[in-house]
């Protein structure tokens, strides 16, 4: 015997945000912590440095990365509409990350950002050594 569930309708506020993030794709990224500081390299084809914008929210870090759009004359293709979304990623990464300090740099698509921590992690990280 097998349930059927009915689908449910999101509330308001959630059907808006997959709305938001519905002409966006997920960048492929590579995370890795450095002593003091976390660097973070995203894959952005296509993106230029005019068309990245990095925001922090809370804990929250968003990255956005817009195409550049070529008009092509006489020009067709299938299937266009998904390569040609640009990029968001949305990244938790708590409130031990100093933004403010933040260096990112873009070549050839390939986003790095350099993400120094506060200085009390660091200090709170020394004062409590990890055992063993």
């Amino acid at each position: 015997m097998h349930t059927i569930i009915p689908p449910q309708s999101p509330s308001p506020r959630v059907a808006s945000l997959a709305d938001e993030d519905a002409d966006f794709r997920s960048p492929i990224y590579d995370c890795q912590a450095q002593g003091d500081a976390l660097k973070l390299v995203v894959y952005l084809p296509g993106v230029d440095a005019t068309g990245v914008a990095i925001e922090a929210r809370g804990p929250d870090l968003i990255i956005t990365g817009q195409k550049t759009r070529y008009v092509r004359v006489n020009w067709t293709s299938l299937h266009l509409e998904k390569s040609q979304h640009d990029y968001r990623l949305k990244l938790r990464l708590g409130r031990s990350i100093s933004y403010e300090t933040m260096q990112a740099e873009i070549h050839q698509g390939v986003l790095t950002l350099v993400l120094p921590k506060r200085r009390t992690a660091a200090v709170r990280a020394a004062r409590w050594p990890r055992v063993a």
